[in-house]
């Protein structure tokens, strides 16, 4: 589908504005990477292995939820409404974390802006891959993830900054925490000049709402084009009740829902996270100074946002199951090298830059090649129906792996050594290519109604889906 001039810039635009809410996703998780350091003095939060632990993955647990409840809310009230009340919870839990005098408030704090963070990862690929066109899907749906690590990169640079800059100021990760604002007020302004999706308009709304939409993004005729192609595909379902649990009897959509969940757990598995939290902590046992493990940090920020820029630029070109197995096996190679690393050169002198080597490898492998492609994958697999439900339920157990991670590993750090936690790492990244390579889906080229369609008519589903339909 081309489209011209006018409707390339508002699809643009209005992406972009929409993507702050994973800017937003990247900075509040990214940003504990420098500020632990020193949130844990005693005259500031006084933090243990556990508190460490509960502070930061206070955040995922909160978007466990915010995802299953955001995925429902958007199917109810529209992707754009639901987004813009997200920016009114981004405000006010980043001002809440700034100000928290204690470990008790700032874990409330913490957990009502997970919320908005998980809805955002929810609602922000749906509406993303409903605006745009199936030529245009994957690079538009992983601007989002380019926007979450430039939200990461963005968080370690100020904590760099910051961190070295007023090191005796022990009341600097409050500022940290405070920068959050200022993201949170565009997406609250900027998402009201945002079109709603033509698709959930279409659905719970009127025909020509949906058009009028449409026509923002699109040219006159292409918009006329698209509606009929959604008018097919959506009549039905425009009747239909709204997606309940219920609908996790019908085989195929209980098949796709268990490998969107598998999809969510295996990303998390890997260990992308206990990068992007705990970078610098890892930086700081492998040898650096606390000064120079905030400085190194950036480059695995500057190195996420080269790496997704790449993986966009690519990803039209090869197959997603290629891309997020390339992916895999080389996040597995560079986390069992960092293990062995651990274990024979415990005193070297060369051991951080070796880590470090080894560690912006790892964080280019999955952001470039992991990251986008799940998140696009999630994106695509769940019919129209169901989308937000299935959304939802994917990313709350993506985010509850994502919150276990982050709970467990400076717990496992103090218990048994960075070598030993990197092991137990390099063998989940293990038993993540294998479920990857079982039942991850080819979706690249196909629109979202093809794309329902091979699931809905696989063979080995086939007489499950006649049963249900004689029944």
């Amino acid at each position: 589908m081309n489209l011209d001039t006018r409707s390339k810039r508002n699809l643009t635009i209005f992406a972009l504005i929409s993507t702050f809410g994973g800017l937003l996703f990247g900075y509040n998780t990214g940003v504990m990477n420098g500020a632990l350091e020193f949130m844990r003095l005693p005259s500031e939060l006084d933090l243990s292995p556990v508190t460490e632990g509960l502070v930061t993955s206070s955040v995922t647990f909160g978007a466990a939820f915010g995802a299953l409840i955001g995925g429902k809310l958007s199917d109810s009230f529209g992707r754009k409404r639901v987004i813009f009340y997200l920016a009114i919870v981004f405000f006010l839990g980043s001002i809440g974390c700034a100000i928290a005098p204690n470990v008790p408030l700032m874990i409330m704090a913490r957990l009502l802006l997970g919320l908005a963070v998980g809805g955002a990862s929810v609602i922000v690929p749906t509406f993303l891959a409903e605006i745009s066109t199936a030529e245009t899907r994957g690079r538009i749906v992983t601007q989002n993830e380019l926007m979450i690590v430039a939200g990461q990169f963005i968080a370690f640079l100020i904590n760099a900054v910051l961190g070295t800059t007023f090191a005796d100021n022990s009341h600097i990760w409050r500022y940290m925490l405070a920068v959050a604002v200022i993201p949170a007020l565009i997406l609250f302004f900027g998402i009201i000049r945002v079109p709603e999706s033509p698709r959930w308009l279409y659905l719970n709304k009127t025909k020509e709402k949906a058009l009028d939409s449409l026509m923002k993004i699109r040219t006159k005729e292409a918009a006329t084009e698209e509606l009929n192609v959604i008018d097919i595909s959506l009549k039905r379902e425009k009747q239909a009740p709204k997606a309940t649990f219920s609908d996790l009897k019908t085989p195929w959509i209980r098949r796709i829902i268990l490998i969107g969940i598998g999809l969510g757990v295996t990303q998390q598995l890997i260990g992308i996270n206990i990068m992007m939290y705990y970078g610098t902590t890892i930086l700081q046992e492998s040898g650096f100074a606390s000064s120079a493990a905030l400085i190194a940090n950036v480059a695995n920020g500057f190195v996420s946002v080269l790496a997704v820029i790449i993986g966009i630029s690519i990803m039209h070109k090869v197959d997603r199951r290629k891309l997020i197995l390339t992916g895999i096996t080389c996040t597995t190679l560079c986390m069992f090298l960092i293990t062995v690393a651990q274990f024979a050169f415990p005193t070297a002198a060369f051991l951080p830059y070796l880590v470090i080597i080894l560690t912006v490898l790892f964080i280019g492998f999955f952001q470039g090649c992991i990251g986008p492609i799940t998140w696009l994958l999630l994106s695509e697999i769940f019919p129209q129906k169901v989308r937000g439900l299935g959304m939802g339920i994917s990313t709350f157990f993506l985010w509850i792996a994502n919150c276990l991670v982050a709970l467990v590993f400076p717990i496992l750090l103090a218990a048994v050594g960075l070598a030993f936690t990197f092991l137990i790492f390099t063998i989940f990244n293990i038993l993540s290519y294998i479920f990857t390579y079982k039942y991850a889906p080819e979706t690249r080229g196909k629109t979202l109604e093809e794309i329902e369609l091979d699931f809905k008519f696989d063979d080995k589903f086939k007489e499950n889906l006649v049963k249900d339909e004689l029944e």
